[in-house]
């Protein structure tokens, strides 16, 4: 098997699955985005490959040291190759005797990839910062310099030189690799009839054969380097392999834009006069587990406690036999139940055009049965019995997806910016919502949401019922969204990822889909919603925005915009 290119049996799979997410940062930045459209200023681009001149140099001297210090032929031949690619255009080095090396790779890149397109190098190539410190990383690395690694004044054994040049190679190749994933994302993108996209050759050489080939030459020479290092060791390529990506990521968020782009959102609109109100859902878009999972465990284990004489509360309850045996049944009805009632408001032929009436009428019918799946709960009896503090520590303990409280911590500070976070949410307990954002200044977080009742912080297995039906979060939606003025600067989002958000997703100004539910998805194409990577519709915007002067997030479009991180909506509104 493969992600994103990488045989799933290497050490660079491992740690590019472990710091993906970096890339993503790089992908959504103005400079790619606007790459991607084709409309990227000539001299902002410019300006950036002008600095491969110094990768290059710090690329083939550093395969050059890790060549010296591999132990054994082979391994000294791989490396040996590897260098003479990055130089592979070097031979014509003797046209240019009176110009130093830095000038005839200047050369070399004009002729090889920007003379066909017209444009021409800055005729001094003077490195910033972010290049300087990707390129004294990778030269330190390869002379053995490397931060909490301890390395004698000389390096002389045949294995401390092996372990230097392992070293070497983890910090080149997430550089590799991240061009050849960028541009293998972006190149679908790109119309292939369409000529005057003036990026298109740039992109087709990094996710070309040859490219990959050379990407998968690295990534197999540090597996073979690797092979007797300790785990120690093993941990320090780790760690400079993510420092690379850091340090690709600082590059690309430094390169400076002269252009209006459409991210981050955060900039798009006026700090001063916007409002920003991000809405989200719970349940599978914060968390990696269902509440309602969650809460039976508790009332499972809460029982198995006070099982032996059942004095810890004057409120009866089931054993944890019967507890467990109970949720089995009503979550196997619940998911059973749930396919036949999408099945049947799905019209029978998909419908021409978006159509939002009728997805309404057919929603109301999944309201009714979200209704009775509560009653069902309540009439259980099953949330009887649970202690407040038990529900508060495991809300403190609640796994979120990745990056997922990052992004509210980054929100909630914004400090020049006006936002306002509310999360809306079926869960059947609005303290393990608030218990869940309880650190972190997330206390801040607006909770809607259904909420247990409790006798002396015991539950007694009732609900108070704010919130069961699409319709429901819909109208708390729009009850937040009057209260706002009719500005044009105030924005709102909505992340979901359910047919219960399907509403709300479509009344935002910008729905984000979190997650691959088929339900939402069939339900949705069936009433004539499009979705739209959220990438491939940042790509649109930027050309709407570039050739027309202006661009706009229309709410009740009918496309929706899908991701599959929490990475890219923190790159999208809030940036690296």
């Amino acid at each position: 098997m493969t992600m994103g290119g990488v045989d799933e049996g290497r050490l660079a799979r491992k740690f590019w699955i472990k710091f993906k997410n970096e890339s993503v940062f790089i992908m959504y930045s103005p400079f790619f985005v606007s790459l991607a459209s084709g409309t990227l200023n000539s001299d902002t681009f410019l300006n950036c490959v002008s600095q491969d001149v110094h990768f290059l140099k710090a690329f083939a001297h550093s395969y050059e040291l890790a060549e010296e210090c591999a132990d054994d032929e082979e391994d000294k031949c791989a490396i040996r190759k590897l260098r003479k690619r990055v130089k592979h255009k070097l031979k014509t080095l003797d046209k240019l005797v009176s110009h130093d090396s830095e000038c005839a790779i200047v050369y070399i890149l004009k002729e090889s990839l920007l003379q066909e397109w017209g444009f021409e190098l800055p005729e001094e190539c003077i490195t910033n910062n972010a290049t300087l410190k990707y390129t004294d990383f990778l030269l330190a690395t390869a002379s053995g310099k490397v931060e909490g690694e301890k390395v004698l004044g000389k390096i002389e054994t045949p294995f401390e030189k092996t372990k230097v040049a392992a070293y070497t190679i983890g910090a080149i190749s997430p550089c590799l690799r991240l061009f050849a994933f960028i541009t293998k994302e972006i190149q679908p993108l790109l119309d292939p009839n369409d000529s005057s996209h003036v990026y298109k050759k740039w992109v087709e050489y990094y996710c070309s054969e040859n490219f990959e080939e050379l990407t998968v030459q690295t990534e197999e020479l540090l597996d073979k380097l690797s092979v007797s290092l300790t785990g120690e060791e093993l941990d320090v390529i780790e760690k400079l392999y993510h420092q690379a990506m850091k340090l690709e990521v600082d590059f690309y968020s430094a390169q400076p834009m002269v252009q209006p782009t459409v991210i981050p959102l955060s900039w798009v609109k006026d700090p001063v006069e916007g409002q920003l109100t991000i809405f989200c859902d719970f349940d599978l878009t914060c968390t990696a587990f269902d509440s309602s999972a969650i809460l039976a465990e508790i009332a499972i284990v809460r029982s198995q406690k006070a099982d032996p004489d059942q004095s810890e509360s004057k409120l009866t309850r089931m054993s944890s036999a019967d507890l467990r045996n109970t949720w089995g049944v009503l979550s196997t009805k619940y998911t059973e139940e749930y396919e036949l009632c999408i099945d049947s408001i799905l019209p029978s032929e998909a419908v021409g055009k978006f159509d939002y009436k009728g997805l309404c009428e057919a929603l109301k019918q999944l309201a009714e049965f979200e209704r009775k799946a509560n009653s069902r709960v309540v009439e259980s009896g099953v949330l009887k019995g649970l202690n407040l503090e038990d529900i508060k520590r495991t809300g403190q303990l609640l796994m979120l997806q990745d990056g997922c409280r990052g992004f509210f911590q980054k929100i909630v500070k914004f400090e020049n910016y006006k936002t306002d976070v509310h999360v809306l949410s079926y869960c059947w307990c609005g303290d393990l919502i608030r218990s869940a954002f309880s650190s972190g200044d997330l206390n801040v977080l607006k909770v809607h949401s259904n909420e247990l009742v409790y006798e002396e912080s015991i539950s007694t297995g009732d609900i108070v019922k704010n919130l069961e039906s699409p319709l429901e979060k819909r109208q708390i939606f729009n009850d937040i969204v009057t209260d706002r003025s009719n500005n044009e600067q105030n924005l709102t989002v909505y992340i979901g990822g359910s047919p219960a958000d399907l509403l709300c997703l479509l009344e935002a100004d910008i729905g984000i889909v979190f997650g691959s539910s088929s339900s939402l998805r069939r339900l949705g194409e069936q009433f004539g919603v499009s979705f739209v990577p959220l990438f491939s519709g940042l790509v649109e915007k930027q050309k709407e925005l570039t050739n027309g002067g202006s661009f706009t997030w229309k709410r009740m479009s009918g496309t929706l915009y899908t991701v599959s991180s929490w990475a890219e909506i923190q790159a999208f509104i809030v940036g690296s």
